[in-house]
């Protein structure tokens, strides 16, 4: 690491994340001053982002090579009240909350309390939605039976492909007007709706443009008062590169790196998308300007690595926008889910695993930045050294690469309706999503609780925390004379949700499609400008939706107590059972202990367990799978939770499995806290029998001690438990390499352990700055000692 990058970690890494009201007061001014035009919603929207464009503050630091902040200053942070208007009580939250804070300064307050509330109230697409959803949605939603990620944030889970590094904005303004002039306003009555889209997508382009002539400028004026002559002819350079990208196509490998870095702020500055737009396969998308710099010696491996550790820094300098309301209170990370691909397939179907891959893993051992996240795809095309050097840093307890089936992905997508072609293209994002890469509107709904409905089946469509009746009357379960009864109505409960969910998100779907699109977003994706159709409006090659069941665990184990212990063995009758849940096991410590000890759990390779676990997700994959979604798409469903788990467990009663009220459902595909008892492979042949092709992600969570992969052979047995996961089907799987003891002791000394990273549910983190609930779920899982 060079003095440069040293300086500019140490100061991303000091820098305060503050709130900043700068891109709230500038979408405030643009919206009072245009709302008597007569304009057309995508063209208002792209006036309003060259509006961003032209006025936001822009710095550049000393020693930067790589230029651009979303916010005034690192770690300021926009938001966006056109999307969610943050209430004075939010901004005091985010303030004062222990962790996780955002700074909030006076004047912050007093232009939202004078200028932003005021112009937003009542108007933000979030009051709009809550207004738009029926009363049971809003019931089952308060009910923590689902969440929806789009009352805050906006679609946007989507990856970048390789076009950039092709051609420059001016090549994109060029096919926007081709298109223009072939619209046919006789034959077509889509044609004007068509024409403001791709005026609007070319507006955004020149706005692009014209924010990296602003930096360039900047440069060239630091430049001319630069007293030392290094510095000075690398702001002239910046100031070149600036003004080649993004209106040109990239000549080499620091024009391609500060291209990408243009279009990501373009993208998560136009909106506050779900989750933060990602760079894909950069090691395949950098490798021709890589090999073309060594060859006419005009870069070198250390100067690629230097610009790629300016590049990190620049990703961990963007904390992830704060929320509102009560998960203003809860959101507990800075993290904002951008995520690199590295290795897997070629286009070709080929090893895509190169000298650039190698460079990026070198990179992130060396920055140790929780951003952006990492990953590397793992392919049988792939060598074993490929996941040995990645194991290396894995083993340092960074929680960094996680490990994808890329031969899987190309499964899953092609299931999906993907060409073998795109699905070779894609990858993952977010925590473990799956899309093809620069060719996808991949809109992920929120989180769906499958503990919460079985208790809700148990109460016979009553919520007993609430008292109120949010499901469906499916007969006492005191009167159920088999387990299939019990499952039956079950399934009755879930389509009874999944419906809600769908007709509410498909609501919520076609407000952002007519109120708020995204032209900018919209240029990027194919076949965004060949249709004239918004990222929003259908305008992507492919248009998915997705649910993301949580707590399979737990509830496989609570079904698997229930049919041991009531209708099996008569251990209990449904009505002792049932009193024990209600009672939160008051008094009946022994009661629990069976349940906990003597059942067949998930995650110990046991058939009885883990054909249950089968029956839960083939029901909630075929209660969701292939509803038609309003963009021409389809709804499919993923198996992760990030935090969610801690929430869902926060809104559930005691359930059968022995879990206490309160606590956490379990994480992921992961099988509950601790009850996994039979190694590491057991857990593996239990996820496995799950069918991985059928979601567009899954999520596994596994923990080591530090002992265990200490030498060679440690990492050569990790390279092994990899591909026997993948071997057997696996999409997913991620480790924490540190032993509990340790997380117990920085929970009860957190300025010992400050520097102490862990994986969470598809990101790391610190694991200072994790709440209580959350920390306590991570010491509860299972510490494998031995493969």
């Amino acid at each position: 690491m060079s003095e440069r990058v040293r300086q500019l970690r140490q100061q991303s890494l000091e820098a305060v994340p503050t709130l900043s009201a700068e891109r709230a007061q500038l979408m405030t001014q643009f919206y009072a001053d245009t709302q008597r035009q007569t304009l057309s919603a995508p063209v208002r929207r792209a006036q309003a982002f060259a509006y961003l464009m032209e006025h936001k503050h822009i710095c550049i630091l000393p020693g930067e090579l790589i230029v651009g902040e979303k916010g005034p200053a690192p770690k300021a942070s926009p938001t966006y009240p056109e999307l969610c208007c943050h209430s004075l009580e939010d901004l005091h939250i985010l303030d004062s909350r222990e962790k996780i804070p955002f700074k909030v300064a006076p004047d912050v307050l007093a232009a939202y309390e004078q200028e932003i509330i005021p112009f937003w109230a009542g108007n933000s697409m979030r009051d709009r939605i809550l207004a738009e959803m029926r009363p049971e949605w809003l019931d089952a939603y308060e009910a923590g039976i689902f969440t929806e990620f789009m009352e805050q944030r906006a679609p946007g889970h989507t990856v970048l492909d390789d076009k950039i590094y092709h051609k420059g904005m001016l090549d994109f303004q060029r096919e926007i007007q081709t298109a223009l002039e072939q619209l046919d306003y006789i034959h077509d009555p889509r044609a004007y709706d068509r024409q403001e889209e791709l005026k609007a997508m070319s507006i955004c382009a020149a706005a692009l443009i014209r924010f990296a002539e602003r930096h360039a400028e900047l440069a060239e004026a630091q430049a001319a008062s630069e007293a030392d002559p290094a510095r000075r002819t690398e702001l002239l350079r910046i100031a070149a590169v600036c003004r080649q990208v993004p209106a040109q196509a990239p000549r080499n490998f620091w024009e391609a790196l500060q291209y990408y870095w243009f279009v990501h702020l373009g993208v998560t500055t136009e909106l506050n998308t779900w989750d933060a737009f990602c760079p894909g396969r950069l090691d395949q998308h950098l490798l021709p300007f890589y090999r073309q710099g060594l060859a006419e010696a005009s870069l070198s491996r250390d100067e690629a690595e230097e610009l790629l550790q300016c590049f990190w820094v620049k990703f961990n300098n963007q904390p992830a926008p704060p929320k509102v309301g009560v998960t203003a209170a809860e959101s507990g990370t800075y993290t904002d889910f951008a995520q690199i691909n590295l290795g897997g397939l070629t286009p070709e179907g080929g090893d895509g695993y190169n000298e650039v891959s190698e460079l990026l893993l070198d990179v992130i051992e060396t920055m140790r930045l929780l951003q952006p996240s990492s990953s590397i795809q793992v392919s049988k095309k792939n060598p074993d050294r490929f996941i040995k050097r990645a194991a290396r840093i894995i083993r340092t307890g960074f929680g960094q690469p996680s490990v994808f089936n890329a031969d899987l992905i190309v499964q899953e997508l092609m299931r999906a309706g993907k060409s073998v072609l795109d699905a070779r293209c894609g990858g993952s994002s977010g925590c473990v999503e799956v899309g093809a890469f620069g060719k996808e509107a991949y809109i992920l709904h929120g989180y769906f609780n499958l503990v919460k409905i079985l208790e809700i089946t148990l109460h016979d469509g009553v919520d007993p925390r609430s008292g109120k009746r949010i499901g469906l009357p499916t007969g006492d379960p005191r009167g159920f004379q088999r387990f299939e009864d019990l499952l039956d109505a079950f399934e009755k409960q879930l389509l009874h949700f999944v419906d809600i969910k769908v007709r509410g998100s498909n609501v919520i779907e076609r407000l952002y499609a007519r109120l708020l699109p995204a032209p900018f977003l919209s240029l990027l994706i194919n076949d965004c400008i060949a249709t004239g159709r918004d990222y929003h409006e259908g305008g992507a090659r492919y248009n998915t939706s997705y649910l993301q069941g949580v707590g399979i665990g737990t509830i496989t184990d609570s079904l698997s107590a229930l049919r041991r212990h009531v209708f099996e063995l008569g251990t209990f009758s449904m009505e002792e059972m049932l009193t024990l849940l209600a009672t939160n096991f008051a008094g009946r410590e022994p009661a629990r202990q069976i349940l906990l000890n003597r059942t067949p759990r998930y995650g110990n390779d046991d058939p009885a367990a883990d054909q249950i676990m089968v029956e839960v997700f083939d029901r909630f994959f075929h209660a969701v799978e292939g509803r038609p979604n309003t963009r021409g798409g389809e709804y499919h469903i993923n198996m992760l939770p990030t935090t969610c788990h801690v929430y869902f467990g926060s809104v559930t009663g005691a359930t059968p499995d022995g879990r206490s009220a309160g606590q956490p459902v379990s994480e992921g595909i992961s099988p509950v806290q601790g009850a996994d008892r039979s190694g590491p492979t057991a857990v593996l042949r239990s996820a496995a029998r799950m069918d991985h092709v059928r979601t567009g992600g899954t999520l596994l969570n596994q923990k080591f001690t530090p002992a265990l992969l200490q030498d060679d052979t440690g990492l050569d047995a990790l390279v092994n438990l990899v591909r026997t996961y993948f071997r057997l089907d696996g999409h997913h799987i991620q480790f924490n390499v540190v032993d509990a003891r340790t997380l117990r002791e920085a929970k009860a000394h957190p300025e010992l352990h400050r520097d102490l990273i862990v994986r969470v549910a598809g990101y790391s983190d610190y694991f200072c700055d994790l709440s209580e609930a959350l920390q306590d779920e991570i010491i509860a899982r299972t510490e494998h000692e031995a493969f």
